[in-house]
């Protein structure tokens, strides 16, 4: 569908170590926001980066070590396809920042840039699912949307009526987002506002 004229695909990328956790919960809320938003135009695909093996010294010009695997090559085509109009982002917190594999996986995005800023005008957006309501999400927030930033990308936050920088959301220590219904909401309109800004950028 995202191939026709003025529709989009949206990604949701779970930078999360553990699949199927809380951050996959959130972007899930998140990219089921976006779809509803304009369901005849909007198809979305969540990618969870769990397991996979991504090394980030790669971006310094290192070579990978022998015998370890490289698992960003097929990620890198998939964010850079031009039907994929939204990127949205989610990572827990690490340490008032987002994950090392999260981390990582920014680093590589140098290609994009030597790839003639192949992630350019595509909107990008974060989520961040933090063990306290202050632990530190909208540090990760901003780390994440910083690194878009060197992408030419088009950053959005979380919509009105909040407007904030993304969406923040608190895991219960239970392994659930369910109970938060305000990083709930926070989340589906991020996935909202992504949707609305990505089809006016294909239809301009």
């Amino acid at each position: 569908m995202a191939s026709s004229v003025g529709s989009v695909r949206i990604l949701g990328i779970s930078c999360s170590p553990r699949a199927g956790k809380t951050t996959a919960a959130a972007l899930a809320a998140s990219l089921n926001a976006a779809r509803e938003a304009a369901p005849d135009r909007v198809e979305t695909d969540l990618i969870e980066l769990a397991g996979l093996d991504i090394d980030g010294d790669v971006a310094a010009g290192l070579p990978l070590r022998p015998g370890r695997r490289d698992d960003f090559a097929p990620l890198a085509g998939r964010l850079a396809d031009p039907a994929v109009g939204g990127i949205i982002l989610g990572t827990p917190v690490y340490m008032g920042g987002p994950t090392a594999l999260g981390k990582a996986f920014l680093d590589r995005w140098t290609v994009f840039r030597r790839d003639g800023f192949a992630l350019r005008n595509k909107v990008g957006a974060c989520l961040a699912v933090g063990g306290s309501r202050n632990g530190g999400q909208e540090l990760a927030v901003l780390s994440v949307l910083v690194a878009m930033m060197y992408q030419e990308m088009i950053l959005v936050g979380s919509g009105q009526p909040a407007s904030h920088y993304g969406a923040a959301l608190l895991n219960d220590g239970k392994d659930s987002v369910a109970g938060d219904e305000a990083g709930l909401g926070m989340a589906r309109a991020l996935g909202r506002r992504v949707a609305e800004v990505a089809l006016r950028v294909r239809s301009a």
